[in-house]
This record gives C-alpha cells, structure tokens and sequence, in this order.
C-alpha cells in the first residue's frame, strides 16, 4: 500500500475506485465497505483508494474539542487498511479553507481533478462541501459529465457505521474490551514509551513497565487489570502479560498510570516502546487491605490471563 500525504504530487490513478471517509477504528462495518471497494477495483482492472482526513473533520469544524478520542492513530488506520488490501490512502489535511469548497468544487476541483475516478462508492447519506450541500444524488447527476461511476453504500451498513463507533468508544471508556474486539473484528491496541516508575511492583515480585501513550488522543481503555500480549518494538518475539489501568488504590496512589507485569521477562526496557494488544478485561482495579492481600490477587490474576492468552 502507498500512502500519499501530498495531493498535489499523486500519481495519474488507472481506473481508480474511490471512497471517502475518516475510518477510525477500521471496524467490521469499515471492512464492508473497504471489501466491496477493492471488489469493484479488481473488476475495473483498476486500484482501490482510500481518501481520508487529518485531523478529524469534527475538530476543524468546531463540533469537538481538540481530545477528541480516536479509536486508532494514524499509523495505526493505515497499518490496517493495509492488512484490508486497499492500494493507497491519500491523506488530505481537513483544513477551514477545504470546508468551504462548495459542492460542486467538490467534485471538480477535488473528487475529479486529483483522482480521475473510475467509481465513487459512497454512503447514502454521505455529505460534502460547504454547509453539506453536496451527496449521492449531486454526484448521481454529475457522473456522465466527468465520466464516473457512482455507487452506493446501503443505509443498514452506514448504520452499522455509525452504531459501531459510538458503541465501541463507549465499550472501551468502560473496559469492556470482550464486546469492542468482537466489533472491530480484531484485538485492540496502542503503544507507548516505557518510563520511569515508583517501583512497587517489583517489591511485591510483580515488575511493571510504566508506559507513557505518545498521542493524547488515543482512547485508553477504562479502569482495570487486562490480559495482553506484548512487543517491543523492532523486534518479533511477542510475550504474554498483564496490564493494570488505574491509580493502584491500594498504595494511596491518584494519579492514572498504565503499567505492564511482562511474565516471564526481567531486562531493562526503559526508553523503549512497547506494541500492547488487549485480550480481555481480568477484573475491575480495588483497594486491598494491604500488599498481602494485593500479592494473593496478582498471583490469581496471572492464572487467568495465562488461561485466557493461551
């Protein structure tokens, strides 16, 4: 997959089958439509693309604040549109001046001038341009002038869409990461820089990495002890372990930490940055009546992910 950042230096597409959209999270309801994109590419003896925003269209427009929480950073959407099969992604920076094209700049000035398509597949209830004036039925009746095929998505897979994301943000703010890995169609996951801690796990034998998230809007999941799989990256081994989310209450501790019991692992990792894939949610994060009490639990917890990741 080739990912352009620049629309002003793209290739000259052959028979380009395009869609438009934001993706994050590039769940199952995502992959339909991402499958029938690289479908209809593979008719046409063309390629499949992808257009997509940064940052969010929400922020730009004022409807969000600059947090706005992402199921997905931008590294992340595109590894996984390349595990989908798409050709290119083209990233097209949302800026206030691209919101107020009209409608019809739209579709000449951008859809066509830059990417010559083939086919538009696109959502029924799919809006561009200023004040959304623009959808289906506007490129419908511009298709035999530009000379492109226009296609539909079905309103019960948008739907899904939109159902989808708000589901899954809500599931992760919640913890329950069972029901968000069924959704998205594979495991969730981040990244972060291990960085110093307070070391009190290790004083109760159980050694965390303490792990800094590199971009503040990635949606971390809620409050708990998870099973993960972990690696460090640049390497290919991956490892078993736990991961705690919380203000580990039992220590008097308030301020939100995520830290990485790595089973079976005792090198120096500090500095480096660690790939977390999230299996399942082990329990809700307590206050124990002292380290006694907490080291009893840890050891049942470790049973339980090892039950589950294996």
């Amino acid at each position: 997959m080739i990912i352009y950042r620049d629309i002003n230096n793209l290739p000259a597409f052959n028979n380009a089958v395009i869609t438009i959209g934001f993706f994050d999270g590039v769940h199952n309801a995502h992959r339909l439509i991402i499958q029938q994109l690289i479908n209809e590419s593979k008719i046409v003896k063309g390629c499949s693309v992808v257009i997509t925003f940064s940052p969010h269209p929400r922020i730009i427009l004022g409807n969000e604040i600059k947090s706005f929480p992402l199921l997905n950073t931008f590294d992340e959407k595109c590894h996984l549109l390349e595990d989908a099969g798409v050709d290119y992604v083209i990233v097209v920076p949302f800026t206030k001046a691209f919101s107020e094209l009209n409608a019809d700049e739209y579709i000449q000035s951008f859809l066509v001038k830059y990417f010559n398509p083939h086919s538009i597949i696109i959502g029924y209830d799919h809006h561009f341009g200023k004040n959304r004036a623009g959808n289906f039925i506007l490129l419908k009746q511009n298709a035999e002038k530009f000379g492109y095929i226009v296609k539909e998505i079905p309103e019960y897979i948008i739907n899904d869409i939109t159902i989808s994301s708000t589901r899954i943000r809500e599931m992760i703010m919640a913890g329950d990461i069972d029901s968000v890995n069924k959704l998205l169609g594979y495991h969730y996951f981040f990244s972060g820089e291990v960085v110093k801690g307070n070391t009190l796990g290790r004083t109760i034998g159980f050694p965390t990495a303490n792990l800094m998230v590199e971009k503040d809007n990635k949606l971390i999941p809620g409050d708990g002890v998870y099973a993960v799989v972990i690696r460090i990256e640049n390497t290919v081994t991956i490892f078993k372990g736990m991961m705690n989310i919380g203000i580990k209450p039992t220590f008097g501790i308030n301020e939100r930490k995520i830290e990485v019991n790595i089973f079976d692992f005792d090198k120096d990792i500090y500095g480096q940055k660690l790939h977390i894939t999230i299996h399942s949610r082990l329990r809700s994060e307590k206050k124990f009546d002292g380290i006694k009490e907490l080291s009893t639990q840890l050891v049942l917890d470790k049973e339980k992910a090892l039950l589950i990741l294996n």
